[in-house]
């Protein structure tokens, strides 16, 4: 019986919650040697559990994939052996893959073929973010199937108190009965300190789980201060009173991603007309700042800022800061400096539905692009960004998709795109109502540092990793970051791709670029797609809307 609950403990314990700001699961996109891969990783809600793995081969000849979780604890030396997963079509295939720590661990794939062996190391967080409920005729069933258990060990403890101690063959004796009543009554108590017992491990054990084991993200408290005219923003994690016991965050450290300790996103709602992309200083362990951009208009806006720790562990904090108006002559706003010289910024037009057009948003489907419906907009410089091979109007909610972007100068040529931190472009999408947000790269969903974490703690041959002394980790950090301001461009990302793993995403033409992404929910969503060119950082923005699938 307490196999049987402690089974069911996992997956009935209550409703979903959304993970990485409504956004769950890793989407990777690479090449490998020969393959190119297109990879989904849906974690667990709860843990332990099932991942599912997809993968699609959109290039190359594989025989076969297996798949199997390390742990960043743990080690390669730790990690169970590979699972094969299944050929479910062409070029694709699925599996379930058991998670059983929470944490920071990776899905390693193994290829085979007649292109060769490789190997590609997804980053996943698993944690436990949802709570379900029993249904109650489950729960019924159950009580009844245990009380028939608890009345048949009863009566078997009887049993064996009487008649199992008479030999074959001799009478009963007259105490038979009695014996018998003894016996069940002593099995009852027994098996009533059992329950007893039983039920305050339950209790203890859901307790924990909602306590401990459910993921809560870091609490923040942002603040805006105002000095020599300019507005400063203060990000500091919030440890009052939160849970300790809780996966451990380890805020000295934290590691730089792209280059950058922090990305915060700033958008003014409602509308999300306002849109700033920053990346504060550390003070302290616990403090970061950055000046905001003097033509960034006042107003409620929505935080969201991406972390890496040294175990690979990526969180999303979130927070809602009041902005405060502030004149600033035109002198001042052109001498005010960014806090970071890789910080942009755009206002535009609100997002809203235009008038004549049902379920079309502002700034999308405007044009027909080699026969798709695409979408257009101007750039700061005068250039132009279309997002190309958009499969139609609407979008599908869970449905795979590759946004691709190219930029065109006034006169409609292919211009020559920049590396922006180490990439070919950045992306961030967001839900009107923010409920859903992404921060997305041309090869996924998912953190380079993140990834850079796991591959070097695969290759490491320790079976527990020891973290260095927090204060030399920390200002060695620091001391890395405050390099990289110092570099010129060009030498600032050719060190940003030599620290990132090994990918290759080279377009056909280097005037565009490509995200993979599912939108997990439908609604309206805004996407800002940040490029560079001429040493300038370009944003363009498109609203599309997504429905639930037809099928």
């Amino acid at each position: 019986m307490l196999t049987l609950w402690s089974f069911l403990f996992v997956f009935f314990v209550s409703i979903k919650a959304e993970a990485h700001v409504g956004s769950s699961g890793v989407i990777v996109q690479k090449q490998v040697g020969k393959y190119n891969l297109l990879i989904s990783v849906t974690p667990p809600d709860v843990v332990p559990g099932t991942a599912k793995v997809t993968v699609f081969v959109e290039q190359g000849r594989v025989s076969s994939i297996g798949a199997r979780p390390i742990y960043f604890r743990s080690g390669d030396k730790g990690a169970p052996t590979h699972d094969v997963l299944t050929a479910v079509g062409t070029n694709r295939y699925e599996g379930d893959l058991w998670l059983m720590d929470s944490g920071s661990s990776s899905v390693e794939l193994s290829l085979d073929g007649p292109d060769g062996k490789q190997q590609v190391v997804v980053p996943v967080v698993a944690v436990a973010t949802a709570l379900r409920d029993m249904p109650a005729g489950t729960g019924w069933g159950l009580a009844a199937l245990g009380l028939l258990l608890i009345v048949m060990i009863i009566t078997i403890i009887g049993a064996s108190n009487a008649d199992g101690v008479v030999l074959p063959g001799q009478p009963a004796p007259k105490t038979l009965g009695r014996r018998r009543l003894v016996g069940m009554g002593v099995g009852l108590v027994v098996v009533t300190l059992i329950l007893v017992g039983w039920r305050s491990w339950w209790n203890s054990t859901a307790e924990d789980y909602r306590n401990l084991q459910l993921y809560t993200a870091t609490p923040v408290r942002s603040s805006i201060n105002i000095a020599d005219a300019q507005r400063k923003l203060t990000i500091q994690f919030d440890t009052t009173g939160f849970r300790k016991k809780q996966i451990r965050r380890l805020f000295s450290y934290v590691i730089p991603d792209h280059g950058k300790l922090m990305h915060a996103f700033l958008v003014r709602t409602p509308g999300l007309g306002a849109f700033a992309h920053l990346h504060p200083d550390r003070v302290d362990t616990l403090q970061y700042t950055s000046a905001l951009p003097p033509t960034l208009p006042g107003g409620k806006y929505l935080l969201y800022a991406d972390i890496v720790y040294r175990s690979g562990f990526a969180e999303t904090l979130t927070d809602t800061v009041d902005v405060p108006f502030i004149k600033i002559s035109a002198e001042a706003a052109a001498a005010a400096k960014p806090t970071d010289t890789d910080d942009s910024w755009l206002v535009t037009e609100p997002m809203g539905v235009k008038a004549n057009a049902v379920n079309v948003p502002h700034l999308d489907n405007d044009m027909v692009v080699c026969g798709k419906p695409g979408a257009s907009v101007k750039l700061e410089d005068g250039s132009t960004m279309l997002w190309m091979d958009k499969p139609s109007q609407v979008l599908e909610a869970s449905k795979l998709y590759t946004l691709k972007f190219a930029v065109a100068d006034a006169q409609g040529k292919a211009v020559t795109l920049e590396p922006y931190l180490g990439m070919g472009g950045h992306a961030a999408i967001l839900r009107s109502d923010g409920t859903v947000y992404i921060h997305l790269h041309p090869v996924g969903t998912y953190s380079m540092a993140a990834e850079g974490s796991l591959v070097n703690r695969i290759a490491d041959t320790s079976r527990t990793f020891r973290f260095p002394n927090a204060v030399t980790f920390r200002d060695s950090i620091d001391a890395y970051v405050a390099k990289l301001k110092t570099l010129p461009e060009a030498e600032k990302n050719k060190l940003l791709m030599a620290g990132m793993p090994p990918m290759s995403h080279t377009m056909k033409t280097n005037n565009m670029v490509e995200f993979p992404y599912a939108f997990p929910r439908a609604g309206h969503y805004r996407i800002w797609v940040q490029v560079k060119r001429n040493g300038r950082v370009l944003t363009g923005v498109f609203d599309t809307q997504v429905n639930e699938p037809l099928l």
